[in-house]
């Protein structure tokens, strides 16, 4: 277990002013619903809003902020899967659209709990030990989020509607970890020397693949964008194979972490920081660990000839 060097932590937003929430009639799915999601920004908290632009503007050193006091309301127990009904109001939901809207654009993966624009991420049995989102008997490796993925987010939320002590989020940021990196090693991570299998959730049973050769790091050499997956990269040659170690090494040794409470809001730059979760022992009395996630895209533009609508459904596998 390598000595754990201090990491910044993500900005905190405090804000308990929060409007009243009345979403509009009609489904989640609708484009009515993220429109007006879209028009609710303008009422959001002036401290949450001026955060989201700076966020937006410029990541922090964390490549993290965490919003604090969003209203949840009444809530029933926490589902036994992220796809079983869940009767509730949809306050957070068109809470977590809204900011997602202030950020970009919120896109659903058609593979992701069927591409619903926000998902319920809760522990279940069948996926205890597996790294998946619904896991909780392991620690979930250090990832970028979809980081095969052609279209991937730029931004993911995370809105806690329920909490467990245990179970701590984890992320650690290329801007705090460049500085601990040998020169050669960023040299060689700049380089379309590494290739990344597919999350088994995006397969539907096809046979796994690894995807062209790409850099882990890209754009300004001072403070470059991120892409890593723990689990599912792998570099092309001896050299890149090292590289990799090395930056797996110094997340190990240099990441933060944060038990989210009812009412946190996570947001995470996916280029900037790479985030993972420890173990922890859901009860399964219906008050356990509920998170409802949700994943923009800067422009949505990009994926049009694999997308419908607001869900992507670029298909991966032989």
């Amino acid at each position: 277990m390598p000595t754990l060097i201090e990491h910044a932590p993500p900005v905190v937003v405090q804000s308990s002013s929060w409007p009243a929430i009345v979403p509009p009639r009609g489904a989640l799915s609708d484009e009515s619903f993220v429109s007006a999601a879209g028009h609710f920004t303008r009422r959001l908290p002036s401290e949450v809003h001026d955060a989201l632009v700076d966020f937006g503007d410029a990541a922090p050193q964390a490549g993290a902020i965490i919003v604090r006091g969003v209203p949840i309301g009444e809530l029933p127990d926490t589902p036994d899967s992220p796809t079983a009904p869940v009767v509730k109001s949809l306050a957070t939901e068109f809470v977590l659209l809204a900011v997602a809207r202030r950020l970009g654009q919120p896109v659903g993966y058609r593979p992701e709990h069927g591409g619903d624009l926000v998902q319920n991420l809760v522990p279940t049995k069948d996926t205890a030990l597996r790294q998946v989102s619904t896991s909780s008997g392991v620690d979930l490796m250090f990832h970028t989020e979809a980081a095969f993925h052609p279209h991937r987010p730029r931004y993911l939320l995370l809105l806690c509607l329920r909490g467990d002590p245990k179970a701590i989020t984890t992320l650690s940021s290329i801007f705090e970890l460049l500085p601990l990196l040998p020169e050669e090693v960023v040299d060689t991570l700049f380089q379309p020397r590494f290739r990344t299998a597919v999350d088994e959730s995006y397969l539907h049973g096809n046979r796994n693949v690894l995807g062209a050769p790409m850099p882990v790091l890209r754009g300004d050499r001072q403070r470059p964008q991120l892409v890593f997956d723990a689990e599912l990269m792998t570099g092309t040659d001896r050299d890149a194979d090292a590289a990799i170690r090395a930056l797996s090494a110094a997340i190990d040794a240099h990441h933060t972490g944060v038990a989210l409470e009812a009412g946190d809001l996570l947001i995470v730059d996916n280029d900037v920081a790479v985030h993972g979760r420890s173990s922890y022992q859901p009860r399964w009395d219906g008050r356990d660990r509920w998170i409802q996630r949700s994943m923009t895209v800067a422009d949505l533009g990009p994926s049009a000839a694999e997308r419908r609508h607001r869900v992507i459904t670029t298909c991966f596998g032989a």
